[in-house]
């Protein structure tokens, strides 16, 4: 590899642990090192490089290639250094005459049958085999190759039966058995990086291969998740990326942070030229620590896809077909269509989305758009409209909007609750690393009306999966709470010391209850009393004890109440304010947190303050030079009721796709198709911009700098790959609209220059964020919030001492049932989520390879439910619900319930969401997408709806020829 790629020095075996120090001798030079340190690491650390080819800092050492031999004073034989821990005095020697003849006949043994194809082999100057015979000084082979796997045919023309042929069916990486040198890396690696097993070493001695399972799997076929973690492990060519076969070795590097989910992983993106190469994750990420998935490793072909618009568009009316224009006359037009609403209709006739999927910089900046140029609190993001609950019920119960812990703490679990998430699915580097700790022996408890891949998957099963009924959440966790108060298996010197004693004491009153015992809400949850006891004695007797939810949690009628029920069961068991334990929300897009935080809900400035403050509004006011409106804005819904209604006009939604992503698709397309002036700021020509007078098109998470923060309120860099191929970054595009809309006013003219400004002064406005600058980053690598004069360097785990609030507050969670019914016309309950090659609306995914793996959406059905209907695996049904129906294709799985169906939203093409009603959170709107009342019948194909809506899509997406 080239000098401008970022080095990931490989130390042969992961850090030791321990807090005792041992100090030994190697080579003549003293080490003090952990106990439990390998030689090898320990040689390392000085400098001295052992010769490896089994042994990588990411997995265990295996000792397999015998090349890392060393001598040691006093001892018999030469040990492999990486599986030889240090002791004290010892004095170790990794280099003399013996040591170089092993090695270099251990290295003939390997090239015998490997092929000598190196000028032309894609991992020509990033190979390890490579390197390694250079640096044994291997100058010749004195073993004949005679039986060889790398060889088609013999001499005579006879095929070769150990020759595999190479593996392609993977879409991003080949497998090239002709190059495997049997390390087990790859094995290792699939094993305990991502804990998938899918890859295992077939056959014995010199017929030993890796392979994905049985004969006839394929990478394809097989149980492989395309992560990445083989690929990255190989030291040859066996495993390697189609990328690198295409365009060739990368020769720079620039570290950058995924652009997908809540995660937030760190990636080297490496490049050559401006052409990005391959995604490589960072091992130094504090997040990912060097581990990825299948659409942050390999999912990035959207950003030169096709389909992408790179110039800005206009047209009078959403029956016109698309003009191209220049940046001036796409935001003169814009401006001018703005402010002539605002003369005619009044300030409160705007408003604008801001997205979480761009960055914190760029959030802030439309959310400032509409409170300092529109003259209104007009903002909202998709943020409110899956974990908004999650900020109401911490905020109540515990103080801050945000979960209480880092990743790392999982390491240190006993006890896992996780609640309606689906990690393999939607977060899928956080879920190897709890799997990994679930199979070191932590206890396992998931609630789920899903079978998912947490409940049971290679060497990880639940202790206990309570299969709820959709909708009765609360009841679940109050069940909890009454088993664990009734038995007295609450902390109750935690609660005296840190909580309010005599609110406890009410909330325990409550939760005692007879019809809050698991026995009265059986019958309501379809959960088996004694299943729940046991899960509520498990949690809290289990030793440190966590709770990770999701979208399953939030989305409901009823998502504050649970999130406040879960704040509770923490509390109560004593499981906050340590490593190990906490309530911990799975985001579920790269910036939701950032977006929240940034200020983007109608009744709160960053920071989460409401604009009825008046010191607060003093502070942005000061800032702005503006006077900001003292009453809280529109939220989504409300816009678009506005909108229906005629008093909402017009619309600024960067980065969002509300008519595929919000519930009630039919009403999201009325409210939009009665509004004057709809911009869309976006990557593609999505569902959204069926109804928008203006498209401008964005940038990628590749083509501009600033930060995401994550599901652990980390602000990672977001950094500048290449130049943006539509001309500006997207906070660019939000400043030259504001400066359209401020021509010719008094207002001062926004005068951005870098990211780095933006979030200058977010750190003066902001307190959680007021350490926060880019020069920090840049030495710690993130930041979590808050970072502050009391924690200059961010504070990983939060209520360490006390609560934000002061003492952590209990409240009641009194279980309200859904208005969405089951009944004759209805009988069925569906459940939405995510699948893990796609993302969100798959505006993105869809758009790559990704689509192998899952090219629509499919409804789960249970095979009894299915036979009562008519419906055979794979026959397309009719889905339908009080608010609309759909068609797509039937799984007959007994992974739901009878009486639940279940189904993904990635496809416009299903447009789920036309399904959903407009039911939503009591507290903050979050709309209920997880309980709608549905029946399925069989289908001949799309339905009336579905083709109505493909026609006056393809209408609406006309881009008139350029004059």
């Amino acid at each position: 590899m080239k000098d401008f790629i970022i080095p990931d020095r490989d130390f042969g075996t992961p850090a030791a642990k321990s807090k005792q120090m041992v100090t030994l001798t190697i080579d003549g030079f003293d080490i003090t090192v952990p106990e439990g340190t390998s030689i090898m690491r320990a040689a390392a650390e000085i400098g001295i490089s052992v010769p490896k080819l089994c042994a990588t800092d990411s997995i265990d050492a295996f000792g397999s290639c015998r090349l890392c031999l060393v001598e040691i004073e006093g001892r018999n034989g030469t040990p492999a250094s990486c599986t030889t821990p240090v002791a004290p005095g010892l004095k170790v020697h990794t280099q003399n005459a013996k040591l170089k003849q092993l090695r270099r006949g251990v290295m003939e043994l390997y090239i015998s049958d490997h092929p000598l194809d190196c000028l032309t082999c894609s991992a020509n100057g990033d190979c390890e085999l490579q390197d390694m015979a250079g640096a044994v000084g291997l100058r010749d082979v004195r073993y004949e190759a005679i039986d060889t796997h790398f060889k088609a045919k013999d001499t005579s023309g006879i095929a070769n039966p150990n020759y595999i042929p190479r593996d392609d069916s993977n879409p991003y990486f080949s497998y090239d058995p002709q190059k495997c040198i049997v390390c087990s890396r790859c094995v290792r690696a699939c094993e305990e990086v991502q804990g998938t097993f899918a890859l295992t070493i077939e056959g014995r001695g010199f017929d030993s291969r890796v392979s994905f399972g049985a004969k006839t799997d394929t990478a394809l076929s097989s149980d492989c998740v395309s992560c990445g973690a083989c690929v990255q492990a190989c030291p040859t060519a066996t495993l390697q990326e189609k990328s690198i076969i295409e365009i060739g070795t990368p020769e720079r590097s620039v570290i950058t942070t995924c652009a997908y989910c809540g995660v937030g992983c760190s990636f080297k993106a490496e490049m050559r030229g401006d052409e990005l190469v391959r995604m490589v994750p960072y091992k130094h990420g504090k997040a990912n620590r060097g581990h990825s998935c299948v659409k942050g490793r390999f999912a990035y072909g959207y950003a030169s896809h096709k389909d992408r618009i790179l110039n800005p568009m206009i047209r009078d009316s959403i029956n016109d077909p698309w003009q191209e224009v220049s940046w001036d006359e796409a935001m003169d037009f814009t401006a001018n269509r703005m402010k002539g609403i605002i003369e005619k209709h009044g300030r409160h006739s705007v408003g604008v989305i801001t997205s979480s999927r761009c960055t914190n910089e760029e959030a802030y900046l439309v959310q400032k758009l509409t409170r300092a140029v529109f003259m209104n609190n007009n903002t909202d993001t998709c943020a409110r409209v899956c974990h908004s609950p999650t900020g109401y019920g911490l905020g109540q119960t515990l103080g801050t909007s945000a979960g209480t812990q880092d990743f790392d703490s999982v390491e240190e679990t006993d006890v896992v609750m996780v609640i309606g998430a689906n990690p393999v699915a939607a977060h899928p580097v956080f879920a190897s690393r709890l799997k990994k700790r679930l199979r070191k022996g932590a206890k396992l408890i998931v609630i789920d009306p899903r079978r998912t891949e947490m409940v049971e998957s290679p060497h990880v099963k639940a202790e206990h999966h309570l299969a709820l009924t959709p909708g009765t959440n609360v009841a679940i966790v109050t069940a909890l709470a009454h088993v664990i108060v009734t038995e007295g298996l609450f902390d109750a010197q935690f609660i005296q010391d840190r909580c309010d004693w005599d609110e406890f004491q009410d909330y325990a009153e409550f939760v005692s209850q007879p019809q809050n015992s698991p026995e009265s809400v059986a019958l309501l949850t379809g959960v088996p009393a004694a299943e729940v006891r046991a899960a509520a004695r498990l949690f809290a007797k289990g030793g440190n004890g966590s709770i990770y939810y999701g979208l399953g949690v939030t989305e409901h009628s009823q998502g504050s109440t649970t999130v406040i029920g879960i704040a509770n069961l923490a509390m109560m068991t004593g499981n906050i304010g340590r490593p190990g334990v906490g309530v911990n929300p799975l985001r579920g897009q790269n910036n939701v947190q950032g977006s929240c935080d940034m200020g983007s809900f109608p009744h709160e400035l960053p920071g989460y303050r409401h604009v009825k403050g008046d010191g607060v509004r003093d502070i942005f006011e000061r800032a702005w030079g503006v006077k900001i409106d003292d009453e809280p804005g529109l939220r989504i819904p409300n816009m678009l009721d506005a909108a229906v209604e005629g008093t909402f006009k017009g619309l600024y939604c960067q980065g969002e796709d509300i008519l595929q992503s919000d519930p009630d698709t039919k009403h999201v397309a009325a409210g939009l198709a009665a509004m004057e002036c709809v911009i869309v700021h976006d990557l593609f020509l999505n569902e959204t911009a069926n109804y928008a007078h203006v498209f401008l098109p964005g940038s990628t998470f590749l083509e501009k700098d600033g930060t995401f923060t994550n599901a652990e309120r980390r602000i990672n860099r977001v950094r500048k790959v290449m130049a943006p191929r539509n001309g500006y970054a997207d906070w660019e595009i939000t400043q030259m609209l504001a400066n359209a809309m401020l021509k010719d006013t008094a207002g001062a003219k926004w005068t951005y220059t870098h990211p780095t400004q933006i979030m200058d002064e977010i750190a003066m406005t902001t307190p959680s964020f007021a350490g926060v600058n880019y020069e920090k980053l840049e030495v710690l690598g993130s930041i979590q919030w808050p970072c502050n004069d009391a924690a200059p360097e961010g504070t990983p785990l939060m209520h360490v001492e006390a609560f934000v609030r002061g003492k952590g507050k209990f409240i009641n969670t009194e279980y309200v049932a859904t208005d969405e019914k089951t009944g004759p016309r209805f009988p069925l309950l569906l459940t939405t989520g995510r699948i893990l090659s796609q993302y969100n609306v798959g505006a993105q995914t869809r758009r790559t390879e990704n689509v192998a793996w899952h090219a629509e959406d499919v409804l789960e059905i249970h095979p009894h439910d299915a036979e009562v209907r008519g419906v055979k695996d794979g026959d397309f049904v009719r889905l339908a619900s009080r608010s609309g129906d759909t068609t797509l294709r039937a799984t007959i799985t007994d992974k739901v319930n009878p009486g639940v169906v279940y189904t993904t939203f990635h496809h416009p093409d299903t447009q789920a969401n036309v399904i959903t009603t407009d039911f939503s959170d009591w507290a903050t709107n979050c709309p209920e997408y997880k309980v709608t009342a549905v029946q399925v019948s069989p289908s001949n194909g799309p339905s009336e709806w579905q083709e109505e809506y493909n026609a006056q899509a393809a209408m609406s997406r006309r881009i008139a020829a350029a004059e």
